[in-house]
């Protein structure tokens, strides 16, 4: 039996594949400008990563990191999509997405309308919405919605996002939605109480793949779970790789101590994997022609 399961075992390993999972990141990178820059190797773990409170004023900090990419792994293997600027009054931020185009091919993007007839000008920074097609027939697109929350209206905005979704299904037919960013959903800017009383967190679609008890904070006096992934759509939540979704302490990672990690960011990186090679479809049945592979192999092995 045991010599059968490992004939098994290698007739079906390359046709049941293991593709590297799709991660998709999103970072707080504190007012990246000036001659402050992330460090691109935290970007290099994602081949779709957001970066939030981009203050770029001059246009200088995404060409530099872009070329820092292209030094470090490979020449054109990301390609970059700032949004306007956004904010109310004189202090602006963008968000910039980092994507691997060989991984995910950017289709179409919108800044959300901040306009709706019930909740007018919620957002402070309205998300920079994007729609990519992905190599894979269980999901062949994905939308991501990046916000960046202003502290003291974080419970609104985060309730906002439900409208957020509503606008992208009406605009794109698409169900398949991954939020993430620095919400400030946590600590004393959402009340536990509160989270009954918002729909992304209420509502069934939304699935909350990081927890309350989280801390996205790199100052080891504080512990918030400031930034989050939430994702929408049976066929997106079925790919999601377990145990993927985290904050990614680059503290540990690249053993810099507190003050040298601030320096980069007073937040860690959100990210989550999805399994594009894998979706339920059902119980799974071996084919006929696989049946008569491993009944000839065995033949040839002398197995019974």
């Amino acid at each position: 039996m045991g010599r059968t399961l490992l004939l098994a075992a290698l007739l079906l390993a390359p046709l049941l594949g293991g593709a590297t999972p799709l991660r998709i990141g999103a970072f707080n990178a504190q007012r990246l400008g000036g001659g402050k820059a992330a460090r691109d190797d935290i970007i290099a773990r994602c081949d779709i990563m957001v970066l939030q409170e981009v203050l770029d004023a001059k246009g200088q900090v995404v060409p530099l990191l872009l070329k820092a990419l292209d030094s470090t792994v490979g020449p054109g293997t990301y390609q970059t999509l700032s949004s306007p600027p956004l904010g109310r009054g004189s202090y602006q931020e963008r968000y910039v997405y980092f994507y691997r185009p060989g991984r995910a091919q950017l289709r179409d993007w919108f800044v959300y309308e901040d306009a709706h007839p019930e909740r007018p000008d919620v957002f402070a920074r309205e998300p920079f919405v994007t729609l990519f097609g992905l190599p894979s027939t269980a999901l062949p697109e994905l939308v991501l919605v990046p916000l960046h929350a202003v502290p003291g209206a974080a419970e609104a905005e985060i309730d906002a996002l439900h409208d957020v979704y509503e606008r992208v299904r009406e605009r794109w037919g698409q169900q398949d939605v991954l939020f993430l960013g620095d919400f400030n959903a946590g600590c004393s800017y959402v009340a536990a109480s509160r989270w009954g009383q918002i729909r992304l967190r209420r509502d069934p679609p939304f699935h909350w793949l990081l927890g309350d008890d989280g801390d996205s904070t790199v100052r080891a006096s504080t512990r918030c779970p400031y930034d989050r992934v939430v994702v929408a759509g049976e066929r997106s939540q079925s790919l999601v790789v377990p145990g993927s979704a985290r904050a990614f302490n680059f503290t540990a990672r690249f053993g810099l101590t507190e003050e040298q990690a601030l320096a980069v960011s007073d937040h860690y990186p959100v990210e989550v994997e999805l399994a594009l090679d894998r979706a339920w479809r059902g119980p799974w049945h071996p084919p006929p022609a696989l049946l008569l592979l491993l009944g000839l192999g065995g033949a040839l092995l002398g197995l019974p």
